[in-house]
């Protein structure tokens, strides 16, 4: 009796068992939206293939079939030449694609990161779609909502008179009321050193870039742009959806360049800018946009990029992101971001703009990224700003990782041609801690994204005590700069010069050491000494010199022992050298 007692239990378990298990395809976020969709709705989702089709070994083999030769040249630099591409970087296959035009489904968006195409389907064709035997699942695309009201706030500048009083003598170049946020974080005294970002190219994602022709991008190099909202090569506002006032500000914070009213920290850097968030609706940005953004840059051989789009909610009827979600795994927009960084782009993002939260974190994706550098913001003080998003992870990570200048940043007007304003939100220390992260990847072109944020993160002022707050502290470009190893500052640039430095002898030196250095041409030279802050020390000479070879004797009267740098300077260019005084 007991074992036929047995039988309609099991048989209940296994019906239990089937009941809860499902072959379906869909995600449980998208069973919900399908099932609530009448026969005339619509959805944007998500549809992943099971692999690349059937030719990819014809890619792999001949990686310049589908990335650009600066994409490859940049990964490199830290992977062998078997593994320069991965089946991540190879197309979707377009057989699957024709099959949904068969259907007449039209695609909307490709990512061959995530394997996948994104477009609006209907519930029939939904279930049509499940069907396929090349299909491994289906998911919607996020919708996200953007919070604006501490993001961006236009006001009138602090004044900083007293301030670019006292260091007019120290820094070459004339920042205005933009020194604060520069000095903070040690940029002039890089840009005295004749670090500006040249070589590195830097991706800009945003809202779009309304007023390009303002006064401070007059000298920015912009190599190419595109808007991934519109899908067109227009960026600015037009009578298409989005608007690009806060692209035009972030771009400013980063590469602007007007001396006397603002400069970028990489004004010498090459842009590529992406419009990827549509500011017209109640769901500014489809994740989609950013995806293709980001695998944009990397095929255009970008070095870096920064992002101010932070996100946690999306519009109903979705279900919203919630701080449990921000484990660096669960947002598609954060595995893109990852992404990047294995492909060799350093990507800098905004922590968010959601304050303070006692018992969980207020991250917005991709910040949440375990490889992307999240950034929070201080103000002028230096103390955290009020708004300024916090960590932990759900896995128990620090973020923000490292914070910047993000309350009163000054930035260009983005409604005339020669204003400038204050803005304020984490949308803006993500720029200028990015900037930063260009300016040392002039320097250290062979360093990898991890050992950029390793850099940046170990000479922050809070390095000794990171927390979710102040992550590492706010970085100091010089410090970071100086602790990787490298060759001379200027050598690493490669750009052509007329003028070439032989060093110094002897190094280390005391009470004098002579510096050798040749000129392609007659040239009028100015040599600047700097001590380890970068800060002016003293003019050593100026003056014209022939063509041929120099040299120069640097005495050490009334300095004390350190770190040094001369700066030999022409109109067309400058090299310096390193020194160090031991008495």
């Amino acid at each position: 009796m007991k074992k036929l007692s047995l039988i309609p239990f099991l048989f209940l378990v296994l019906i239990a068992f089937q009941g809860n298990y499902s072959t379906s395809k869909l995600s449980r976020s998208m069973e919900t939206v399908v099932g609530r969709m009448s026969d005339t709705d619509s959805v944007l989702c998500w549809v992943f293939f099971k692999d690349k089709g059937p030719s990819t070994e014809k890619y792999l083999k001949n990686p310049s079939l589908v990335v650009t030769q600066k994409s490859i040249e940049r990964r490199r630099k830290f992977k062998s030449e078997q593994n320069l591409i991965d089946e991540t970087d190879l197309p979707v296959y377009s057989g699957y694609i024709d099959e949904f035009q068969k259907m007449g489904l039209q695609v909307k968006g490709k990512s061959k990161w995530l394997n996948s195409v994104s477009m609006y389907v209907a519930k029939s064709e939904v279930l049509k779609i499940e069907k396929l035997p090349f299909v491994s699942h289906i998911d919607l695309v996020v919708r996200f909502s953007k919070k604006y009201s501490s993001d961006l706030i236009e006001a009138p500048s602090v004044d900083q008179t007293k301030m670019i009083l006292d260091n007019k003598d120290k820094f070459d170049l004339d920042y205005g009321q933009s020194l604060t946020q520069n000095q903070m974080m040690s940029v002039p005294a890089m840009h005295n050193l004749g670090v500006t970002g040249a070589g590195v190219t830097i991706c800009v994602l945003d809202a779009g870039f309304n007023n390009l022709q303002h006064e401070s991008f007059s000298q920015m190099t912009i190599l190419d742009k595109w808007d991934f909202v519109n899908n067109d090569g227009g960026v600015g506002d037009s009578l298409d959806m989005g608007s690009g006032s806060h692209g035009t500000n972030v771009l400013s914070a980063i590469g602007g360049y007007k001396p006397g009213k603002l400069i970028g920290p990489a004004y010498g850097a090459s842009y590529l800018l992406a419009k990827t968030e549509n500011t017209d609706s109640e769901t500014p940005i489809e994740e989609d946009n950013w995806i293709a953004g980001i695998e944009w840059a990397d095929s255009l051989g970008a070095d870096l990029a920064t992002s101010s789009l932070g996100y946690l909610e999306y519009d109903p009827p979705f279900q919203s992101y919630t701080w449990q979600d921000m484990d660096g795994n669960t947002a598609r927009i954060t595995r893109a971001a990852d992404l990047a960084v294995s492909k060799g782009i350093a990507v800098f993002v905004s922590a968010g703009n959601e304050g303070m939260d006692a018992t969980h974190n207020t991250l917005g994706a991709p910040a949440d990224g375990d490889s992307v550098i999240s950034v929070g913001a201080v103000d002028a003080s230096r103390a955290r700003a009020y708004f300024s998003s916090v960590g932990l992870t759900v896995d128990g990570r620090i973020k923000p990782d490292i914070m910047a200048m993000g309350q009163g940043v000054r930035v260009a007007s983005s409604y005339t041609l020669n204003g400038y304003s204050q803005s304020s939100g984490t949308s803006f220390s993500c720029p200028l801690a990015a900037g930063v992260g260009a300016l040392i990847l002039s320097q250290r072109p062979n360093i990898s994204p991890v050992e950029l944020a390793n850099s940046l993160c170990s000479t922050a002022d809070n390095a000794s005590n990171p927390n979710r707050e102040y992550g590492w502290g706010i970085i100091n470009g010089l410090a970071a700069l100086n602790s990787i190893p490298a060759m001379n500052i200027d050598d690493a640039a490669q750009t052509p010069s007329d003028i070439r430095v032989y060093g110094n002898y002897p190094n280390p030196f005391n009470p004098s050491t002579k510096i050798d250095f040749e000129l392609s041409s007659i040239s009028e030279l100015t040599i600047d000494l700097y001590n380890a802050t970068g800060e002016k020390v003293k003019r050593l000479g100026r003056g014209f010199f022939e063509p041929g070879r120099h040299t120069i004797d640097v005495e050490a009267g009334g300095l004390n022992s350190g770190v040094y740098f001369v700066k030999l300077k022409t109109s067309k260019s400058s090299k310096v050298v390193k020194i160090v005084l031991s008495k």
